[in-house]
């Protein structure tokens, strides 16, 4: 288990496995976990095994980077998913700030401890999305601090996957 900060080795490591994973992801089938990170919860998504639909899963209660990894862990053994996808938060002038920087170190652990390949997306507005789409919903207050990290991630993995659906019809990859 990994306890101190990583090399940049580590985290370069990291980088290479996501950029080829998220070059070649649909030749590994699947379901996908997708993370929504925050400071006190992780949303959680999984896809189907067809990699078609986001489905909102559930939200950890954040205590310490080991707890989070033994119930990500769980989480990807019962939902039998072989892809994590992390939503990054990147400014709108497209630069990755200390945030950024945090979740990929975050990452870079989460990878170490679990073996699993991880690929990054943007999770521009995703929480203002979720909001809006509980309050459309009647949820208020309490209701959708609870659920809003979750609904988050469904919204980065959908966004994720009709990425990668739409990379793959443009190559015309099957």
């Amino acid at each position: 288990m990994l306890t101190t900060k990583p090399t940049s080795q580590q985290t370069n490591q990291l980088t290479n496995q996501r950029t080829t994973m998220t070059q070649n992801d649909f030749t590994i089938k699947g379901r996908v976990l997708a993370l929504d990170l925050g400071e006190k919860r992780i949303g959680v998504a999984v896809s189907d095994a067809t990699r078609t639909i986001a489905t909102t899963l559930d939200v950890i209660k954040r205590t310490s980077r080991q707890a989070d990894f033994a119930q990500i862990g769980r989480l990807l053994a019962e939902q039998q998913a072989n892809l994590l996808v992390i939503g990054l938060p990147v400014m709108l002038d497209g630069r990755e700030g200390e945030k950024a920087a945090w979740v990929r170190d975050y990452a870079a652990a989460l990878y170490n401890e679990l073996q699993v390949p991880i690929a990054f997306t943007d999770e521009a507005f995703t929480t203002v999305q979720a909001e809006n789409s509980l309050r459309a919903r009647g949820q208020k207050g309490r209701k959708i601090r609870q659920n809003v990290d979750a609904v988050a991630a469904t919204l980065i993995l959908q966004a994720y996957l009709d990425a990668q659906d739409n990379n793959q019809q443009m190559t015309g990859s099957a």
